[in-house]
């Protein structure tokens, strides 16, 4: 009987034995089984010249500073690394001296360092740059020029380092310009490229966002000298301009890659301040509510008289009088604006109130001027008792006029790309879905929130090292679709945990 039992014990040891074996073999075999991925081919492109032209978001530009591990983390950087392992060459950039950022010109900063998160929120480095404004020409296969609009790129002498204190030149581009009389355009083309990216057109819209629309929209006016910095670019300006860059780069058969536009009110520069953040109790509504009734009061006497003389029928008069009278109530209340787009009641004495809306943007840099008083008197509280001044806030007819040159840029870059067979990467949806909900890239969900939504820096407007990343993905793609690589099969896609979202202060 023991011997019974030995043997059928033995049995089943071996027959669990023969089960195991079996499966590992089985897994051995569906691991022999799993295909390497291919081998990265450029398809019909040819990386071995990359020239990157554009402004800030091609330089590198972050946290408000351009410095020399941002640059590294660049989009056309990150590029060429993946361009590398498929016939890329070498890629110069005019780096920075240091991860400090800024500039000193005349050995007085004439650039701020970049910012830092200290704990709590932004701040910016307390150290000195060494970075001197000097000419340091080229090439460069990075021809990133921050600050540049659309026009600038085909300007002669925008490099000429002794009209950058007049504002007449650009101090990135007076460091890295072949000559005082070079363009950027002119600079690139040299380089002889063979592949190139142009993503260039955001400063045409944003420095006037930035500023909270207080420059000129110059749409109709294609007279460039006369455009002050924050004003925006006639479209049919920016399509002479785009039309120019792609048929200069593409005349000896290079290939490229071009970008669109993202609207502004995707950033968190316009989207992180909300309209309404004043909070009241009811002694302070009651005191606010009897300094605006004479206010209100005069707007209506004034709307009242124009009715009255057949100026303006009553229906125009009670539009405007709910879009201007100015109430608060206990809880959270809207800031109190300037806008200039309300009807004219200036000869009636009546400044241009309101208070703000959702459609209203509160530029970031306005909610550390919110709440701060005139001359140290409580009773006049800025963007409450003392309204806002048009620097501050992008208003809702401003934000349309924004849009609608954004999507007059879009539609040229939209259809030269098309007209030359060149990979097209439409970041202005990209840049929305960040802001509605947000995309995943590997294990990180990535949106538009400011200082935790993996994508921009803190300054609101450029990306982080992995939203640079992210994006470079996205031409990655654009370029397999195009012209037949295989960046995406072959496995050679960025990989998001390989990139910060915030540099460290001591960088």
């Amino acid at each position: 009987m023991k011997k019974y039992i030995s043997i059928k014990f033995l049995l089943i040891l071996i027959a669990l034995g023969l089960i195991t074996t079996s499966c590992v073999d089985e897994k051995q075999w569906d691991a022999d089984q799993v295909p390497a991925p291919p081998v990265l081919t450029n398809g019909n492109a040819d990386f071995s010249t990359y020239v990157a032209v554009g402004n800030s978001l091609t330089a590198g530009f972050t946290d408000g500073a351009l410095f020399i591990a941002a640059q590294d983390h660049s989009i056309p950087k990150i590029l060429a690394d993946k361009f590398a392992n498929a016939g890329g060459g070498n890629f110069t950039i005019p780096y920075m001296n240091d991860n400090i950022g800024g500039m000193l010109f005349g050995g007085n900063v004439f650039q701020n360092p970049r910012l830092y998160f200290n704990g709590s929120g932004p701040a910016v480095l307390p150290a000195t740059p060494t970075t001197v404004l000097a000419p340091n020409p080229g090439p460069y296969n990075n021809m990133g020029v921050p600050g540049a609009k659309s026009f600038h790129l085909l300007a002669n002498g925008y490099g000429n380092i002794t009209n950058v204190p007049l504002g007449l030149a650009n101090p990135y581009f007076a460091r890295m310009a072949s000559s005082a009389n070079a363009s950027v355009l002119e600079d690139a083309v040299a380089m002889n490229p063979t592949f190139f990216s142009l993503w260039i057109g955001a400063n045409d819209v944003l420095v006037y966002a930035a500023d909270g629309g207080a420059g000129t929209n110059q749409t109709g006016n294609s007279d460039t000298s006369t455009y002050a910095s924050n004003d925006i670019t006639d479209p049919n300006v920016f399509a002479f301009a785009y039309n120019t860059f792609v048929s200069q780069l593409t005349a000896n058969g290079a290939k490229g890659v071009v970008l669109n536009i993202p609207y502004v009110n995707s950033l968190p520069y316009f989207t992180t301040v909300p309209y309404n953040p004043v909070p009241l109790d009811a002694a302070s509504v009651a005191q606010l509510n009897g300094a605006f009734a004479t206010y209100n009061g005069g707007v209506q006497q004034a709307l009242a008289y124009l009715v009255t003389n057949n100026v303006i029928p009553q229906a125009v008069a009670d539009a405007e009088m709910a879009k201007r009278n100015i109430t608060f109530v206990e809880g959270n209340n809207p800031v109190t604006i300037v806008d200039d787009y309300l009807m004219d009641l200036t000869a009636f004495g009546i400044p241009n109130y309101r208070m703000a809306t959702a459609d209203d943007y509160i530029i970031l840099k306005a909610k550390d001027f919110i709440g701060t008083t005139v001359g140290g008197n409580p009773q006049y509280v800025n963007g409450v008792s003392v309204p806002l001044e048009d620097k501050w806030v992008l208003s809702k007819d401003e934000v349309t006029e924004v849009k609608t040159a954004t999507d007059a840029y879009n539609t040229t870059i939209e259809a030269l790309a098309t007209a030359n067979d060149l990979a097209f990467v439409d970041v202005n949806t990209t840049m929305q879905d960040l802001a509605n909900g947000g995309l995943q890239f590997d294990e990180f969900t990535m949106t538009n929130q400011y200082l935790f939504g993996n994508t921009f820096s803190l300054d609101g407007v450029h990306p982080t090292a992995r939203g640079n990343a992210y994006i470079a993905n996205k031409i990655l793609m654009a370029i397999d679709a195009t012209y037949g690589s295989n960046f995406v099969a072959s496995k050679n896609l960025n990989k998001a945990v390989d990139f910060t979202t915030l540099y460290p202060a001591n960088l």
